[in-house]
């Protein structure tokens, strides 16, 4: 009888042990996304991307709608330590010295890396990695009435009053790139003019992109600022060519948006398996979905990306214009947009 009970004791350890070790592993094995909200919502590459990666890992991933680029990193920032993010997914080339500054995040040497182009990558460290890429353009309704304007400059007129919708470049990654491109385009004594000149022919300001393009489509306004692979969507979810990027002759603003692993990821493993999916078998999905254009060279897009139009000058970001002269720039972008 004494030994029977002693066995029993055994096994009832082993099992406990066992129970312990399998809650352990299940509660560890997911990986914990902040992501911008078009990427997380139900039209965006999320819903497409994360099942996938799902299925092929078996890892549970926990995404997180975190506003557009600048509120995701503000509030990773804001949460510091307490952040559960193991991945941020979204911040873009002109945003990233904010995140280097900050210290959040930790390199990590993907073998995808080799997969793209060498001006892909803006981070020497490997703290972002890049995973899609566009360029800035406005879109127009092309049965609207309004002409379509040849320039910047163009915008400007009393023609286009109150037609023209605009996005905040403090909140969103967008409204960040196109007032960099008016400063690369307009030079730094010129482009806050044309933001002047913009308060009377904008009809709003809003606070990221899909708000933005919602109510571009929704009719409010024939003009909106997006990316030149917009069109895109259009034609391989609506089948029509109503909405065209603008191309202008002075150039474009190119943007790369990064992924990138948090310096107190509490998934490590997890972590690095996600961001090497969401570079290989995540890439055709996120540039179909979020109409831009993938970073891996393999990737071979639809037809529909021919009504893409490809700028011939295209702007990047300087990094130490970025990095030295941003916080000015969007100081004096604030006293000219709200006086």
């Amino acid at each position: 009888m004494k030994k029977i009970l002693i066995l029993l004791l055994v096994l009832l350890t082993v099992c406990a042990f066992s129970f312990a070790e399998g809650v352990k592993e299940e509660s560890e094995n997911v990986v914990t996304v902040y992501a911008y909200d078009s990427f997380a919502g139900d039209w965006g590459p999320g819903a497409e991307v994360i099942p996938a990666f799902e299925e092929a890992t078996g890892i549970k991933v926990n995404l997180v709608s975190a506003g557009d680029a600048g509120e995701m990193l503000s509030r990773i920032i804001m949460e510091g330590d307490d952040c559960p993010a193991d991945v941020v997914l979204g911040i873009t080339d002109d945003l990233a010295y904010r995140a280097y500054d900050a210290d959040i995040l930790s390199p990590y040497d993907s073998p995808i890396l080799d997969t793209m182009a060498d001006h892909l990558k803006f981070d020497p460290e490997n703290r972002l990695l890049p995973f899609d890429y566009g360029v800035f353009s406005f879109v127009i309704d092309s049965e609207s009435d309004i002409p379509v304007p040849s320039s910047l400059e163009d915008l400007t007129s009393e023609v286009y009053k109150d037609k023209v919708i605009l996005i905040d470049p403090r909140t969103s990654s967008v409204g960040l790139g196109l007032l960099m491109w008016t400063y690369n385009v307009l030079g730094e004594k010129n482009y806050l003019s044309w933001w002047k000149a913009m308060r009377d022919n904008m009809l709003t300001m809003a606070d990221g992109w899909s708000s933005a393009y919602g109510l571009f489509t929704e009719g409010e306004a024939p003009l909106v600022i997006s990316y030149t692979t917009s069109p895109v969507y259009h034609v391989l979810n609506e089948d029509t060519t109503r909405y065209q990027a603008v191309i202008f002759s002075e150039g474009h603003q190119e943007t790369i948006e990064g992924i990138g692993i948090l310096k107190n990821a509490k998934h490590r493993k997890n972590a690095e398996t996600f961001v090497d999916f969401v570079l290989t078998e995540g890439q055709e999905d996120i540039a179909v979905l979020n109409s831009m254009y993938p970073v891996n060279s393999t990737i071979k897009l639809p037809d529909a990306y021919e009504w893409a139009p490809e700028p011939e000058i295209l702007f990047t970001s300087d990094s130490d214009v970025v990095e030295n002269h941003l916080d000015d720039i969007l100081q004096d972008w604030i006293e000219v947009m709200t006086n």
